[in-house]
C-alpha cells in the first residue's frame, strides 16, 4: 500500500491538483463529451477551500488529495484524486477509511458525487455509499454513519 499521509493543504497546493485533476477526470469527462482543458481545472480552482482539504503524500511527495466540506445536513467528499499510477494500490481504500472512520465517529453522514460510468463508483459502493440521485453527467451518492 505504501508510505502515505495526509497533510493539511495550503493555497500552494493548488495548481498541482488542478493538474492532477485535468489528468484524473480526462477519459471520464471526454467519454461523456465534457472535456474542456481550461474548465476541468479552473472548476478545481474555483471550488478550493484548504481549510477542508488534505494533501495525500506517499514517500513524502504529491500523491493526490481530497476534501471534506461542511453542509447542512452532512460533509462532501470532494476532489478525491489520486495519481493514476498509484491507483488500485490500497491507498485510496486507506485514505477513504480513514476519512469516513471520523464521519463515523461525529454520527455525519457523507455525500458525494462521481461521474456517470466512473470506475471510482464502485470503490464508493465498496464503502457503503448508495445512490441519491443521478442526471446524465454526475452520480450523487449519500452514505449513512455506521456504529461498527
Amino acid at each position: 500500500m505504501g508510505d502515505w499521509r495526509l497533510r493539511p493543504a495550503s493555497l500552494s497546493d493548488v495548481d498541482a491538483v488542478a493538474e492532477l485533476r485535468a489528468v484524473v477526470l480526462r477519459a471520464d469527462l471526454e467519454r461523456l463529451g465534457r472535456y474542456d482543458e481550461q474548465r476541468v481545472r479552473q472548476r478545481l480552482r474555483d471550488g478550493f477551500v484548504p481549510a477542508y482539504t488534505w494533501v495525500v503524500e506517499v514517500g513524502g511527495a504529491f500523491a493526490g488529495c481530497v476534501a471534506l466540506r461542511p453542509a447542512d445536513d452532512a460533509r462532501w467528499l470532494e476532489h478525491f484524486y489520486l495519481a493514476p499510477h498509484l491507483q488500485g494500490s490500497g491507498i485510496g481504500t486507506a485514505v477513504l477509511r480513514e476519512l469516513l472512520g471520523q464521519c463515523d465517529r461525529d454520527g455525519t453522514r457523507v455525500r458525494l458525487n462521481v461521474l456517470q460510468g466512473s470506475p471510482a463508483r464502485r470503490l464508493y459502493e465498496r464503502h457503503g455509499f448508495t445512490l441519491d440521485t443521478e442526471d446524465p453527467v454526475d452520480v450523487f451518492m449519500v452514505r449513512e454513519p455506521t456504529s461498527d
